[in-house]
């Protein structure tokens, strides 16, 4: 009986067994639920399956089905052969092998469409075991062309009743369906009372989808400095549902704002503004809207200028005062009033006390002052000739004297602005009878035949100078030019002997004179022409001496070599040979231009 139990106890564990192996054994297909894969690019969908039996026993099938419609055969694979069904529409562009994984085939689908996002099934089949499948979606990712913006061009005003366009963003060609975000600087634009996004899709004929968007919105001024663009969110493969992101080129809108305030200030000069100066007002508000302008003068009712700028030309004193300039928005009728004052400064002409002219005894003494009324501080100082002889507006002469004489220069100026200043001039004259600088009596020796005379006299009234000479005779070619002090006279001298010439210098007090007298050195002409005379008697001498030695023949020729030759003749002729070096033939020559012959020749 326990035999018995045993036996069915090991029966019944064996069944376990063979089923649990069973199990274990069965044949299984492992596919990915989704492949993805880039348009045009090559997708790889792999199909694994688990079998005791050998590669060669298995029956791999391949089939694709657009949703849940009917499913349409690729490919067949029995054991290593494959068999292509010519009808599919993938039968050009599929390749499938085994992959490196033991088990395991891959169907390779080139140059990918967007009709090829379709699920894929493999099913597999052993001899011994019914057929397994599995399946796989593939899905297929189109880049989308760069994005484009385009803003308007016209001014929008804050004052719109209705929300204003901004822009259009656009993105073509992507797929799955690319997403378009608006952007205020880096503040994403949403839908509200004062944003609306308004976006519409096209699905090209290629399949792909292009996406516009439109921005409107109510702008306020601080919209002006905003910039606005796009942002594109698509996918790509690989990217495990991560958006890519791509954005426009970035826009500024020019906004059209009504002003809140006007202001209004002097443009030029730009310190303080003195008579003559040219004057401009500039008026401005801060919008930019339609507005008009007008300045007014308030002290003048009547002058009114419809203008943002007036320019005041050599401007007065009478031009101080107050200007207004009102700003009108013309379309929501509002006025703005702004005023700047004017003040011109002024120097009056200095006013001299005594003026003009002075006439002074020697010894007296006079305090002179000038002033100048101005609306500003300013500063007296005395000059004469350049110098400067008082830094009050005060000028004292005290013990005048001859050089107390002349035109003393008042300026009064302003310290505060540039070129702000007058004068005055105050001329003075001490009274007396001349007096000649020049010492009584002049020596003077020359050579020359003329000589230029000056004589300078001082008093007042300006004292005539007149020359003469020791003769009586008047000398008029005289120049005379009046000085601080007196006057200054010039004249030329013929001079053809000794002479005594006198400067006089006279007016209503008296008279003065001073004499030059002029010692001329005569140059002896007989000594020079008799000198003449005896350097060309010497130079004949010599010639003669230099003559006759040559003749005798004292001199050497050219060669240096003395050549001699006698003749015994009646008439005794000298013979002198020239000689060249580079001949050897010497003609004789007589004293009468004979030619000798180089037979009766006598070498010495």
């Amino acid at each position: 009986m326990a035999v018995r139990n045993t036996a069915s106890l090991l029966a019944g564990l064996l069944l376990v067994l063979f089923h649990t192996w069973r199990a274990w054994a069965a044949l299984e297909v492992y596919m990915n639920d989704t492949v993805e894969v880039a348009l045009k690019g090559t997708a790889k969908i792999t199909c694994r399956y688990t079998s005791e039996e050998g590669r060669g026993s298995m029956d791999i099938q391949w089939f694709f089905r657009k949703g849940t419609g009917e499913r349409h055969k690729i490919c067949e694979q029995v054991g290593m052969m494959t068999t292509i069904n010519r009808t599919s529409p993938y039968a050009n562009r599929i390749s499938v092998n085994d992959t490196e994984t033991p088990a395991e085939v891959a169907l390779s689908i080139r140059d990918v469409q967007l009709s090829d996002e379709v699920d894929f099934i493999c099913r597999v089949k052993s001899i011994s075991e019914d057929h397994v499948e599995g399946h796989t979606t593939l899905k297929v990712f189109g880049k989308p062309d760069h994005p484009t913006i385009e803003g308007v061009t016209t001014g929008i005003s804050v004052n719109a009743d209705s929300l204003s366009k901004i822009g259009t963003c656009e993105v073509r060609n992507g797929y799955p369906k690319p997403k378009i975000t608006w952007y205020k600087n880096t503040t994403p634009l949403r839908n509200t009372d004062n944003v609306n996004v308004e976006t519409s899709t096209t699905s090209e004929s290629s399949g792909l989808f292009s996406v516009k968007s439109d921005l409107t919105m109510k702008v306020d001024r601080k919209d002006k400095d905003a910039t606005f663009y796009c942002e594109v969110n698509y996918y790509l493969p690989g990217t495990n549902g991560i958006m890519m992101m791509m954005e426009t080129t970035k826009i500024n809108i020019t906004v059209i704002y009504p002003s809140t305030f006007v202001d209004f200030w002097i443009e030029s000069p730009k310190g303080r503004i003195k008579e003559g100066d040219t004057v401009e007002l500039r008026c401005r508000g801060d919008g930019n809207a339609v507005e008009t302008y007008s300045i007014k003068d308030l002290k003048n009712d009547d002058v009114t200028w419809e203008v943002d700028k007036v320019v005041l030309e050599n401007v007065t004193r009478l031009d101080s005062g107050e200007y207004e300039c009102t700003l009108t928005n013309i379309d929501i009728y509002e006025e703005f009033s702004n005023r700047t004052a004017v003040f011109v400064n002024y120097l009056d002409e200095a006013v001299l006390n005594p003026s003009d002219t002075v006439l002074m005894d020697k010894g007296d003494t006079i305090t002179a002052t000038c002033n100048a009324l101005s609306s500003l501080q300013t500063n007296t100082a005395w000059f004469k000739n350049n110098k400067k002889m008082s830094k009050d507006h005060s000028l004292i002469l005290e013990a005048a004297t001859f050089d107390t004489s002349g035109t003393y220069l008042c300026v009064v100026t302003v310290p505060e602005v540039e070129g702000m200043e007058t004068r005055g001039s105050l001329h003075v004259h001490v009274k007396g009878k001349p007096e000649i600088q020049e010492k009584d009596i002049n020596e003077i020796e020359t050579s020359d035949e003329t000589i230029i005379l000056s004589c300078h006299a001082k008093g007042y009234p300006t004292p005539k100078i007149t020359w003469t000479t020791s003769e009586g005779k008047v000398i008029n070619s005289g120049s005379q030019m009046e000085t601080d002090s007196g006057a200054k006279s010039q004249v030329t001298v013929q001079l053809t002997s000794d002479v005594t010439v006198f400067c006089n210098a006279s007016n209503e007090f008296d008279s003065d004179s001073v004499s030059f007298n002029i010692k001329v050195k005569i140059k002896s002409k007989g000594v020079v022409i008799a000198v003449i005379i005896i350097c060309i008697l010497l130079l004949a001498i010599l010639g003669s001496v230099l003559y006759f030695l040559y003749k005798k023949g004292k001199i050497c020729n050219r060669s240096g070599k003395q050549d001699i030759t006698k003749e015994k003749s009646s008439k005794d002729n000298i013979v002198v040979e020239m000689k060249s070096d580079n001949t050897e033939e010497a003609i004789l020559l007589g004293v009468n231009g004979d030619k000798t012959p180089p037979g009766d020749q006598v070498e010495i």
